[in-house]
Order: C-alpha cells, then sequence, then structure tokens
C-alpha cells in the first residue's frame, strides 16, 4: 500500500510542502492569473490562517533566479508553457515577512523591522562581492550586514526606510533584471503599534519605506503584499500608479486563498474521512470570497490531524489558538443595546445589514461603532451574505467556530460585567441557600436581561440549556466557601449543578430547562421530577448535608421561572 501523503500542519514554505511529501492543494493557478491582470503593486488582503504565506512563498519559487523547476512539475502552472518560459526563475526576488514585526515599543518594533531586512539582506550576501555594483554601493550593501555590540543588526533608521530601495536596485544592476518585491503580512507591525501606543510613528516609518520601494523605483518589476486590512487613509500607498487591491469582496482571485467545498471532498476522501464531510462543513466552512464559498484551510487540517490521531476525534475551535479574537471583545464593550440585539441576531443565524468601509485603518477602530463592523468583516468574524443592496450589505456569522468564539467572548464579558457589583451577586446567590424563590427568580431574570442571549435556533435543545447554565456557574463562581459542580455524576445520572456550603451542611440541587414556547411551568415540572426520579440529591447526603433544597428552572430568550421543593 502507498504511504500517504502528510497533512501540512503548519507548512508555510512551498520548497518544504512540494520536497517533503505534503498534501498539496493546487494554487499555482495565481501566478497566471496575477500575470494576466497585471499591475505594478498588487495587494491581497484575507483573515489569517488563510494561505497567505503559503502563496507568498510559493511566488517566489516560481520566479526567483536558480529556482529548483521540478517543484511545480505536475502542478496547474506547469501547464502553462509561454508562462514558464518567459517567467519561471527570471527574477531577483525581495521576499520579507513583517509577521514579527512587532514589539511593545516603537524602538524594540523597529528592531524587529531591522532584523527582518537584514536577514534578507543576508541571504543575498553575493552581493557584497558582485562585480556590477560600484565600490559604494557595495559599502552601502556592507552597512545592512553591520551589528551592534548586542549582535543586531545596526543600520540607522534612514537606512532602514530606504532599505528595500537599495536592495531592490542592488539586485537589479547585479542580475540585470528588475526586482520583484514580495511583503508578507504588511500590516502586522500596524496592529501591533495601535495596541501599544505608537501607531503615529509607525505609520510614517511605513510610509518611507513603502514609498521609496514601491514609488518610482525603477528597479521595481511589480510588487505583492498580503495583510488583512487594506491601508490607504494614511496614504501608505499614495501616489502608486497601477495598483490593485483584492479585498474578500472581490470575485478575482477568490479561489487561491482557502479551501473550496471541492477542494475540501477531494482532501477527506484522499484521507478517508468523508463521513466527516458534514461536521466540517458546519464548523469551518462559510467564509464568502467574492461570489465563492471558502473554508478556513488552517481548521480543515488541524481537524483531519486530529482524526488521523483519533478517528472518533471531534471537531474543536482552532482558529482561537491563532489570534487574540480582542476585536470581538472591544466590539462587545462598546456596543449599546441596539448593537447587542444584532449580536444576538448574529448568533441565532440571523443577517444583519451594515455598510462595509474597506478601507479602514487602526486608527478608526475607536472612532465610530459601525467601523467596528467592518473590522469584523474583514477579518474573518463576519462574512458576506448574498449580493450588496445600495452599498448595504449582509453580514452573518460563518460557521460554528466563529459562533463560538463569539459566545466565549460575551461569557467573559458578562462574567467582568456582573462582577462589577459583587454585593449584587452575593445577594442573589444567598438567595438559593434561603430558598427564596421569588428573589432567584427576579435576579435571574435580570441577569439574562443584562446579557447578549445565546439560542441559536439551529442547535439542539441542550445546547441552548447550556447558556443559561453557564451564566449560573459563572455567578456561583464567586462564592468563597462554596463547592461549586457542573454535570457531575449523582444518584442515577447527572446533575445539571449542585453546591455544597459545608459550614452550614446546606446541599443544593439545580435543574435547567429551555421552555419552548414559553412553556415555563411545564419546564420546571420536568425539571423537578428529573432531580426526585434519579435521585440527584444522594451525593450531597452522602457528603454530610443535612439541608437539600431542589430548584427546577425554565428559561426562554430573557425569562425564567423557578420552583422549589
Amino acid at each position: 500500500m502507498t504511504e500517504k501523503e502528510k497533512l501540512p500542519m503548519g507548512i508555510e514554505d512551498f520548497e518544504e510542502m512540494r520536497t517533503m511529501g505534503y498534501y498539496y492543494i493546487d494554487k499555482t493557478g495565481l501566478i497566471r492569473t496575477l500575470l494576466e491582470n497585471f499591475g505594478k503593486v498588487n495587494l491581497f488582503t484575507r483573515p489569517r490562517r488563510f494561505g497567505k504565506t503559503l502563496n507568498m512563498s510559493m511566488l517566489k519559487y516560481f520566479f526567483e533566479m536558480g529556482t529548483n523547476r521540478a517543484l511545480f512539475q505536475g502542478l496547474e502552472i506547469a501547464k502553462e508553457k509561454e508562462i514558464c518560459q518567459e517567467h519561471m526563475g527570471k527574477f531577483p526576488v525581495l521576499a520579507i515577512s513583517l509577521k514579527n514585526a512587532e514589539g511593545t515599543t516603537f524602538d524594540k518594533a523597529k528592531a524587529k523591522l531591522r532584523s527582518i531586512i537584514g536577514s534578507e539582506a543576508v541571504r543575498l550576501t553575493f552581493l557584497a562581492q558582485s562585480s556590477k555594483l560600484t565600490e559604494t554601493e557595495r559599502q552601502q550593501f556592507g552597512k545592512l550586514l553591520e551589528l551592534n555590540d548586542k549582535g543586531e543588526f545596526a543600520m540607522s533608521e534612514e537606512l532602514l526606510e530606504n532599505s528595500l530601495l537599495m536592495l531592490s536596485h542592488f539586485l537589479h544592476k547585479h542580475c540585470g533584471q528588475k526586482t520583484i518585491i514580495l511583503i508578507d503580512e504588511y500590516d502586522v507591525s500596524l496592529d501591533q503599534a495601535y495596541h501599544f501606543g505608537y501607531y503615529d510613528k509607525m505609520v510614517n516609518l511605513m510610509r518611507t519605506l513603502f514609498g521609496q520601494a514601491l514609488k518610482s523605483n525603477n528597479s521595481l518589476y511589480f510588487a505583492v503584499l498580503t495583510g488583512c486590512l487594506r491601508i490607504s487613509k494614511e496614504s501608505i500607498f499614495s501616489g502608486l500608479n497601477n495598483f490593485n487591491a483584492y479585498t474578500v469582496k472581490d470575485v478575482q482571485y477568490n479561489e487561491y486563498f482557502g479551501f473550496s467545498d471541492s477542494e475540501v471532498e477531494k482532501l477527506l476522501d484522499y484521507y478517508g474521512f468523508t463521513e466527516k464531510y458534514n461536521a466540517i462543513k458546519e464548523w469551518y466552512d462559510g467564509y464568502r470570497f467574492g461570489n465563492l464559498e471558502i473554508y478556513c484551510p488552517w481548521d480543515v487540517i488541524s481537524y483531519c490531524h486530529a482524526l488521523k490521531m483519533n478517528s472518533s476525534a471531534n471537531p474543536q475551535n482552532y482558529w482561537v489558538n491563532t489570534s487574540s479574537n480582542n476585536i470581538i471583545r472591544k466590539f462587545i464593550d462598546k456596543a449599546d443595546r441596539t448593537t447587542r440585539d444584532e449580536i444576538e441576531l448574529l448568533i441565532n443565524g440571523g443577517i444583519v445589514k451594515k455598510r462595509i468601509r474597506q478601507e479602514l485603518t487602526y486608527r478608526d477602530l475607536d472612532s465610530d461603532m459601525e467601523n467596528l463592523w467592518s473590522i469584523l468583516f474583514t477579518t474573518g468574524y463576519l462574512t458576506q451574505q448574498g449580493k450588496d443592496e445600495e452599498h448595504i450589505t449582509g453580514l452573518s456569522i460563518p460557521n460554528k467556530e466563529i459562533r463560538w468564539i463569539f459566545t466565549e467572548q460575551i461569557r467573559q464579558w458578562f462574567e467582568a460585567e456582573t462582577r462589577k457589583d459583587i454585593v449584587k451577586i452575593e445577594n442573589f446567590c444567598k438567595a438559593f441557600q434561603e430558598n427564596n424563590v421569588s428573589m432567584i427568580e427576579e435576579g435571574f431574570t435580570a441577569y439574562l436581561r443584562k446579557t447578549i442571549s445565546i439560542r441559536d435556533t439551529s442547535s439542539r435543545k441542550e445546547m441552548k440549556e447550556n447558556f443559561y447554565h453557564g451564566i449560573l456557574l459563572g455567578l456561583f463562581g464567586t462564592m468563597t466557601g462554596w463547592k461549586v459542580r457542573s454535570n457531575a455524576e449523582s444518584g442515577e445520572g447527572y446533575s445539571d449543578i449542585s453546591i455544597e456550603i459545608e459550614e452550614e451542611e446546606i446541599g443544593i440541587i439545580i435543574e435547567l430547562k429551555y421552555a419552548e414556547n414559553a412553556a415555563f411551568e411545564d419546564g420546571c415540572q420536568k425539571a423537578m421530577k428529573q432531580i426526585k426520579e434519579r435521585n440527584y440529591e444522594d451525593i450531597l447526603r452522602d457528603d454530610g448535608m443535612k439541608t437539600i433544597y431542589r430548584y427546577g428552572i425554565a428559561c426562554y430568550k430573557k425569562r425564567c421561572k423557578v420552583i422549589s421543593g
């Protein structure tokens, strides 16, 4: 039996992908499309983890002089004989990634940027001996390589600002061919600068760095940049002729970032995971780029890797480990009552219509609540539904994974908000200890009105109950001396919540039900019946609790009913 190709977990280098036996979904058609729609400077904006870095690596290996042509054997671009003859391995390439160009201060960020550009200069050390360069130019190149006493690249800020222009010029002279410049994740440094308070300084540096390299650079053949946001308001790209920006709304190039449905089906068939198709589609599909529905490749590959290790593995949230998701928390923090209602609609499977601005910047984040909708769309937390109507875009949460992120952020926000009034929480919790049913009902209803409800209409009843269950657990978690257990084995089943207050020798059993169509009385009675029939209180008595309170709680939307028995 032929050994199957390895799953490319985190592989972003095209040469490694093609030579080390990894499964590769062919995106080389990007090369043909890029050349057929030639632009001097091309910007692709996509959310994180959609294959931007791998595509940039693929472009580097295709165009760069001395490339291994075998890397492209059998791929789509290899069928384009004329393109390969004229362009493969014919250009000097200057390639950097700003993914790590970050820091808590401007000086630290500049040091990272020097390291990135200096490392690329090291890769091009043949220029130091080039007879095509003048002695002055070779000396200038040498300054890019100089280190300080800490072993860090020491180039001055002026040299840093001119570095890409200089390197492209030196490559042009040495190779006799204009340079291709590839800049991956160009906006990461701006994102970090925004969060740590040196945004204006970083914008000025980037404006000069990019302006020198991409405007009026006679040594530039063409450039490709990738990022999450299209930065234009600060004029980083101002004055560029033949500048093309391709966002998630554009039809062009939509199939080259992320996995299409047919690509996922083929992948699952290859590894024998076809029975997981529906689960993968539910969790990781749903992004719309132009007119095409796209899966997040990082998630699909991660889940397939989990299935190889354990064939019964359930889908998980893999996106959450690739981003801080602070943007959602900021969104919830700033939301007024109307916006919270809109968030509820989204989480419950609905569509919200908004005017999307695609040329936002990080500075715009706090200037207008409406801008946050655009940021969420651009960064992949929301996706387009249907066609725009009079420049208004229908937005929805793309899949179950992103819905999980929203709900988790809402849970954390709610806990933080409620803990601002610890006395109120303590009074609410003590009502359970004192068997004060009316106070429990009144208090829980008040908390439900305050939060953002999560009651996805497509979810099972048990999943809807989990929302209310989670709120109560968060509130009980503030009580010192309370032993709170969730879904713990008790009697002949698993009680929703059990509590032991050892000093008072009081035990509490809570069973929650989702009251379909506001059938509160029926829900409460079912909860109480379940508590008694399954003997949930046994574990509390075994632990020495002398007084036992049993509560059946039925919830629907932002209302509840409580009975005790």
